[in-house]
This record gives structure tokens, C-alpha cells and sequence, in this order.
């Protein structure tokens, strides 16, 4: 079901570039087909010409996912997306793109700084009977979440409180809408440079996150770390550490103004990716599960 007012174009695709073996990869796999063109011939026909091509741009993408550690891929700079609905079926997330848990309108927020407060309850009827006005339950993990934007000293009826994350530094506006994502990245792994219209909340159940935009970069360790990136700044995310980075995020935005924006006129120093640790030191080899992780992506 397409979400109104929102695209069906992913922003936290991740793609690899190949590094030069994998360049080298695909350009043996399409020269092989190529050379397999009837002999006796000086000129190939415009289909044949057609059939390399796509076997050239086939090659690469395929080297490019089983040779290539994960960076991000920045593409159609300006324009507005958003993160493609959640689809998990009967099988555990994987690492990968981020998907839109659920969109909320929230009308008027309270005059006063607001937060996200994140609850844990053991079943969905608990929390649906705790949710109150700017409350979402949403179901990930394996777990029943409660998730409500509200004033600093609001507490959820029950369940089992995760975190308060904020304040989340909104400009005044007659409605908002809440955007909550589902994030699950391996080390190395980033969303393309984006912004948001509005605050931005992170909270991680494991692993490490970095955030890098115009003057530095933020960084959260460990299991519950949290982290707020102001509206309007240029940013890039990146799982840092050892282990996956299991996280979900909140756009904050004024319900007028589209969400999420590409950017094509800055480009991070470096930080975040300085931080990682070589592949030995995260417990071994990481191939298997990059190869899982880069399938196909919307442009």
C-alpha cells in the first residue's frame, strides 16, 4: 500500500563500488560473452551490441556485490524519498536497506521541548491499552514496542522502558508527522547523504553508530545508545564497532514539508569511516553475510 504524500523510492539503499578486482570481474565476465560473437563478422549487429552492454552493466553489478565492502551510494541529488514499507514476512531482518515501520500524523505537538520515549511490552493488546495521544505500537525484533512523542516527565502505563531520546529540537508548526524506521546495519555499512526536514532520533539495541555532517561527527556506543541530528544539516549514518547494528529512527517533521531530501553538495571528510575496525579484528571474515546483504535496490 503506497503511504500518501510519500514516494515509493528507497533513500537507505546501500550499494557497494567495486574496488579494481572488481572492476576487473566484470569486465572478464562480459568480454567472455563477447567473445563468443559468430566469426567471419566486422561489424556486430545492433542486438549483439545491445547484449553486450547489458552483459557489461549485468557483470558489474554482480562483481560489485560479492567483491565489495559496503559504502553508500548517493544518486538523484534534491530529490525528496523515503524509505520503502517494511515487508520482514516469517523470516529474521537481514542486514540491508531501512524500511518505514509505520507513518504517523500527529496534529499540534505540546508547548514544550518533546521527546520519544521508547517502551517494551510483552504482548500488543498491553501496549495498545498503554498507547496514548502520540503513541504508535509497532511490532520488530521479535518484540511489541510502544513509541510516543511527548513532554519530558510522560510515562507509559506498564511494559518496560527502553529509552527517552531527546529533546528533539522541532520548529514551531500546526501539525507534524512522525516517520518510524526500521534500521539494520553490518559495520561498514551507511545510508546515502541525506536531510531531514526535521529532527531526527536514533536508538540502537546493539552495535555502534556515527554521525557525520558539516564540522564533525557524533558517535553512540553500545547496546541503548541514542543520538538527535538537528533538522536541515546534510548527514551521513554508518554502523560502526563490531557487531550489527539493530536500530530504529524517528524523522520529526512539519507535516507540510517532505521528510527526507538527497544532497549532492557536500561530501563527508571521513570520520565515521575512520572509525571502523579492519575485518579481523570484527571476528573474521564478513563475506557471506555482505553477499547476503546486497541484493538488488530501487534507483
Amino acid at each position: 500500500m503506497k503511504i500518501p504524500g510519500h514516494d515509493e523510492h528507497r533513500i537507505f539503499s546501500v550499494v557497494p563500488a567495486p574496488p579494481p578486482f572488481g572492476r576487473w570481474c566484470a569486465y572478464a565476465s562480459a568480454r567472455k560473452f563477447e567473445g563468443s560473437k559468430p566469426r567471419g563478422t566486422h561489424m556486430p549487429s545492433s542486438s549483439f551490441r545491445l547484449a553486450v552492454a547489458t552483459r557489461y552493466a549485468i557483470a558489474f553489478a554482480v562483481c560489485a556485490q560479492v567483491f565489495s565492502p559496503g559504502i553508500a551510494q548517493t544518486q538523484d541529488p534534491g530529490a525528496v524519498v523515503t524509505s520503502l514499507p517494511c515487508r520482514f514476512g516469517d523470516a529474521p531482518p537481514v542486514p540491508g536497506p531501512a524500511c518505514l515501520l509505520v507513518h504517523q500524523e500527529l496534529g499540534a505537538l505540546p508547548d514544550e521541548p518533546v521527546y520519544w520515549h521508547i517502551d517494551e511490552f510483552a504482548d500488543e493488546a498491553s501496549a495498545q491499552a498503554a498507547r496514548g495521544t502520540g503513541g504508535t505500537v509497532v511490532t520488530d525484533y521479535g518484540k511489541v514496542w510502544l513509541f510516543t512523542v511527548a513532554g519530558k516527565t510522560w510515562h507509559a502505563k506498564g511494559g518496560k522502558h527502553s529509552a527517552t531520546v531527546g529533546p528533539l529540537p522541532v520548529t514551531k508548526a500546526a501539525s507534524f508527522s512522525a516517520e518510524y524506521v526500521h534500521s539494520l546495519f553490518a559495520p561498514g555499512m551507511s545510508a546515502p547523504i541525506h536531510k531531514h526536514s526535521g529532527p531526527e532520533g536514533f536508538y540502537a539495541l546493539d552495535g555502534d553508530t556515527c554521525l557525520e555532517m558539516p564540522g564533525g561527527a557524533h558517535t553512540g556506543i553500545g547496546p541503548g545508545n541514542h543520538l538527535v541530528m538537528p533538522g536541515g544539516d546534510p548527514m551521513l549514518l554508518m554502523a560502526i564497532g563490531k557487531v550489527p547494528r539493530r536500530a530504529f529512527a524517528l524523522i520529526l517533521h512539519d507535516s507540510k514539508l517532505p521528510p527526507t531530501t538527497r544532497v549532492g553538495d557536500w561530501q563527508p571528510a571521513g570520520i565515521c569511516k575512520a572509525k571502523l575496525e579492519p575485518a579481523d579484528e570484527r571476528g573474521g571474515d564478513t563475506s557471506v553475510s555482505r553477499k547476503q546483504t546486497f541484493g538488488p535496490t530501487a534507483p
